[in-house]
């Protein structure tokens, strides 16, 4: 049920305003789910978080898990019939809830975020194990995954050293402000 009264025609527009994406074309289609490698780990769907956007219903929005969930892969919007990007919409969403305080519904995935950040800002990419450690080591949620880990090690998916571009100071005003 939705409650008229809770909803906030304005999200819509802060949302369009930083993603520059035009979600209201969404067809609710559901391609960009189908798609999605983390759909399964989401509270609602890509479309969905869409039609909430649309609907105005910020509380759930920028109190769901999906917002943080997504890794900004573009899957949902190459599969996407009308290109909305979707990746944009939801960076949008994660930095509203930044912004007006919104409970996070996936605490430890900010921080995530933060070492996936610090990764690029120290190296020009992500050094996928350090990431890993370290996030494990702030949690002290030392052995729940070593078995994943074992496992990408071995098929060299995470790589023992970091790998760092050339001339990292090009980043310098993307971590400036």
């Amino acid at each position: 049920m939705i409650d008229l009264d809770s909803c906030d025609p304005k999200l819509a527009h802060d949302v369009h305003r930083s993603s520059r994406s035009d979600f209201a074309a969404c067809l609710q289609c559901k391609s960009c789910g189908n798609g999605c490698p983390f759909v399964g780990a989401m509270d609602f769907t890509p479309n969905q978080i869409i039609r909430l956007v649309q609907l105005g219903m910020e509380l759930q929005v920028l109190e769901s898990a999906t917002i943080w969930i997504c890794v900004g892969c573009n899957t949902c919007a190459v599969n996407c019939p009308m290109a909305i990007d979707i990746p944009a919409v939801m960076d949008a969403l994660r930095h509203l809830a930044l912004e007006r305080g919104a409970t996070i519904a996936e605490p430890d995935i900010l921080g995530f975020h933060r070492e996936v950040l610090h990764s690029v800002e120290r190296y020009g990419r992500t050094h996928k194990l350090e990431i890993m450690m370290r996030c494990k080591l702030r949690t002290l949620d030392l052995f729940s995954d070593l078995g994943v880990g074992l496992k990408m090690l071995k098929k060299r998916k995470l790589d023992l050293t970091p790998s760092k571009i050339d001339d990292i100071h090009h980043l310098d005003p993307v971590f400036k402000g």
